[in-house]
């Protein structure tokens, strides 16, 4: 087999019908994959705002292609990670592929198609059209590859390698794959299976003869026994590689299929929770979204990888896919990092949400669609639940609980070696019942009365009344059989369930598949209290494009709907910002889990200090971790301290602001009233009187400067490979300036090209495709995507400020 790289060389325009093309003047645009089209399109208030106010739209991608003579004896296939949505696949103007799930991968079988010897087309269409509850993008905006294979193969994406027996002695590998022969005669040949360490070195193999029938096909099955194995974990994500080629006699191999091989152990009970390799482990979980923030949708290997790593250092061990089937770049960065992951597949089954969201393919797709996910997915260690879906409305009564029960069976038939779950809201099953009772007058009033924006608002306007509905009588028989079906129940915004469950399904486990950020110091005693509780999911751990505004600071006399007006283009509830910078609440959230010894310094933004600000579900304090503020000495600040010690004091210079009690009894946070003044700000904490550790703000001195500092002084020239680049506003010693805003103008020289560039104001108004952007909070991020071999250069220039620049080295 040999793959292909088939990003490059593709144009993109907007899709008209034939008899439109002629007389079509645009001319298309030329671009490299992945490309999210719907990133560089116009926003307007008249477009709904769970999109991020972007258009609808509908997108052609074409290429030509050289198809060589000697593929005619060849089985050609192409090869795609996603394409959002309803992808229309033609090759030469032959209908090849439909697939309807936009963020399932799928393979085209090419061969049928081909003109032999000459130049080849393919055209992709894609669509967008209120389809989601989120920013989606649209295009191909994963991976695509092109494979040449012999006739007889491999099955593409389908090899199964599994570890059944593991102790410390050695491991038990087992690996199925499926082999097609596409030719005329019944052919023999050789399967063999070798596994190696990640030095390189073959440390395990097995092989055996398989014959495959005319035009038909056989499985092979291999098993190889890996001594003293190094087990993958979240601390130490050791990978192996396995890999199945094919042979005839002592010929070199003529197909091969390889994987990434973790090897480790799962169990589950509600006495000892999730152990893996015999180690209890609790999730420290963060829901993610699939954009990549100034990419738009756009997937790329590097920013995958950067992103799990950074989860990973802000404290969390595992993340659930809200609410979509994965990349395959992302899921390969947890298996590097140590990241354990929540695989989900769906936001809806049957009823609908959005006006043309995937209720209208489910039916016909599920099945395919569960496939996709599940036999990519697979052979992944960081994977170990698959989630079947999200606030399903069906998982309320009995014909919904036969669809769960249906598409558990097909995945545990496909894998019975990983753990099934749902997202369920229990206000959301018994939505009918809640409707009726808010129309009686029962639930807060007569028929006006219900929030106009959906379900959402309801859960945004009480979230105590909520959780308090999600342990009652109705929702536990409603939702009773649905979790009989799942090996984990997961509970979205149910902690009230916690203990309930554990006296009335004493066999039930759990995990918090969503919750609400401010409640964390609150859910993890709970999750640490409970044997059958696995862990926490927040929403969200890295902010993300659409339902803009949901966790805005809310201002008392304000509008409380649960969106923000244009032009909001983020929801502004992450831990991390979409340029992937620690937002106060990250910090938070690390010292409830126990991971950081150190205080936390929040400031409340002086410009709203005189405000009150209302409890969001899924907002933060208006904080920012800084204390570079240009204010006249003696202005009124307020300071949150977030520290787990029993007592925290705050020193503003030498002077002492006095202590306040910390750690669990108050919520691991302290408040303090501050005259402003341009002196460190210390936060000491203390633990049975012993400092236990302290942090430190400094004042900005002097005017900013320009500072352009590249994440890596080198790049790879590689598929996937990204060059990150913040941009800041500092001052001599290096403080951040977050009081100060400017636009900055960038220039790039060298072999790479400029594919993001921005900031994480979550109300922003400028775009992220061009060269000149403000700062937000002092910071900006430039996205470069390598194009060649050489050194690259990034300049930065803005008005009233000396310029400034940094280079990047690239190599093969």
């Amino acid at each position: 087999m040999t793959s292909y790289d088939f990003n490059h060389d593709w144009t993109v325009g907007p899709q008209v019908s034939p008899f439109a093309r002629l007389t079509q003047t645009t001319k298309p645009k030329q671009i490299t994959l992945p490309h999210d089209a719907l990133i560089s399109e116009p926003r307007s208030a008249d477009n709904p705002g769970k999109g991020a106010f972007f258009p609808s739209g509908g997108y052609a991608y074409n290429k030509t292609f050289d198809v060589p003579e000697e593929w005619r004896s060849k089985s050609v296939w192409l090869r795609f990670d996603g394409v959002y949505r309803d992808a229309m696949v033609f090759i030469n103007d032959g209908f090849a592929a439909h697939q309807a799930n936009g963020y399932a991968p799928f393979d085209v079988l090419a061969s049928p198609f081909l003109v032999y010897g000459q130049s080849n087309s393919i055209r992709v269409e894609a669509r967008t059209h209120d389809d989601s509850r989120w920013y989606a993008g649209a295009g191909i905006y994963r991976d695509v590859v092109l494979d040449v294979r012999e006739l007889l193969h491999i099955v593409p994406g389908a090899i199964h390698v599994t570890t059944p027996d593991i102790d410390a002695e050695r491991a038990v590998v087992e690996a199925v794959a499926p082999v097609a022969n596409r030719t005329n005669e019944t052919r023999t040949v050789r399967a063999r299976l070798t596994i190696r360490d990640a030095s390189g070195g073959v440390v395990a193999s097995d092989d055996a003869p398989i014959t495959i029938p005319a035009g038909g096909e056989a499985i092979v099955r291999l098993r190889a026994y890996v001594a003293v194995p190094n087990l993958w974990s979240v601390d130490d994500p050791y990978l192996y590689a396995a890999a199945i080629e094919l042979r005839e006699g002592d010929a070199v191999a003529f197909d091969e299929e390889r994987v990434s091989l973790g090897i480790r152990a799962l169990q589950l009970d509600p006495k000892r929770g999730l152990s893996i390799n015999g180690e209890s482990v609790k999730l420290r979980g963060a829901c993610i979204h699939h954009d990549n923030g100034v990419l738009g949708t756009a997937v790329y290997a590097d920013a995958e990888l950067r992103k799990i790593r950074k989860l990973k250092e802000a404290g969390f061990n595992a993340i659930r896919s809200a609410h979509n089937i994965m990349s395959t770049a992302m899921l390969d960065a947890c298996d590097e990092v140590g990241m354990l992951v929540m695989d989900e597949v769906y936001d809806v089954w049957t009823v609908q949400k959005s006006s043309f969201d995937s209720t209208i393919s489910f039916a016909e797709s599920w099945v395919k669609d569960i496939d996709a996910m599940v036999r990519r997915d697979r052979n992944h260690p960081s994977v170990i639940l698959y989630s079947i879906g999200n606030e399903i409305p069906e998982t309320g009564n009995r014909h919904g609980a036969g669809i769960s029960r249906a598409m558990v069976d097909r995945i545990r038939a496909l894998d019975p070696h990983r753990y099934t779950t749902n997202g369920v809201n229990g206000f959301v099953s018994v939505l009918d019942d809640v409707l009726k009772m808010m129309a009686m007058g029962v639930m807060g009033g007569g028929e006006d009365s219900a929030p106009s924006g959906g379900v959402n608002d309801v859960m945004a306007s009480s979230a105590d009344g909520m959780n308090q509905l999600n342990r009652s009588d109705l929702v536990t028989r409603r939702t009773e059989e649905a979790f009989a079906t799942l090996d984990v129940a997961g509970l979205n915004y149910g902690d009230a369930r916690y203990a309930l469950d554990a006296d009335l399904f004493p066999n039930r486990i759990i995990v918090g598949s969503e919750t609400y950020p401010g409640r964390i110091a609150t859910n993890w005693p709970l999750v640490l209290e409970h044997s059958h509780v696995l862990g926490d999911f927040t929403w969200v751990g890295w902010d993300y494009l659409g339902e803009v505004g949901i966790g805005r600071p809310r201002w008392e006399g304000e509008d409380l709907a649960l969106e923000a007006e244009y032009p909001w283009l983020t929801a502004w509830t992450g831990d991390l910002d979409i340029t992937g910078f620690r937002r106060p609440a990250s910090f938070f959230r690390e010292i409830v889990f126990g991971l950081r010894a150190e205080p936390y310094i929040a400031v409340r933004r002086p410009q709203n200090r005189h405000l009150r600000q209302l409890t969001g579900t899924w907002s933060w304090s208006d904080t920012v971790g800084s204390w570079a503020w240009d204010l006249e000495p003696g202005s009124p600040m307020t300071v949150e301290v977030y520290a787990d010690g029993d007592e925290v004091e705050l020193l503003l210079g030498d002077t002492s602001l006095g202590r306040q009690q910390a750690g669990v009894d108050a919520g691991y946070l302290a408040r303090f009233d501050v005259a402003y003044a341009a002196s460190d700000l210390t936060a000491v904490s203390y633990r049975d009187g012993v400092e236990a550790g302290r942090f430190t703000l400094h004042p900005a001195v002097g005017e900013p400067s320009l500072t352009v500092t590249p994440e890596s002084q080198a790049a790879r020239l590689a598929t996937g490979s990204l060059i990150y680049v913040p941009i800041e506003l500092t001052d001599t010693a290096g403080t951040l300036v977050t009081s100060v805003d400017r636009p900055v103008s960038i220039e790039i020289s060298g072999p790479a090209e400029l594919v993001g560039y921005g900031s994480a104001r979550p109300d922003n108004v400028e775009t992220y495709g061009q060269t000149r952007h403000t700062t937000f909070e002092g910071r900006l991020l430039a996205v470069l995507r390598p194009t060649g071999e050489g050194s690259v250069r990034i300049a930065a220039s803005a008005e009233g400020l000396a310029p400034a620049d940094a280079t990047v080295a690239v190599t093969a």
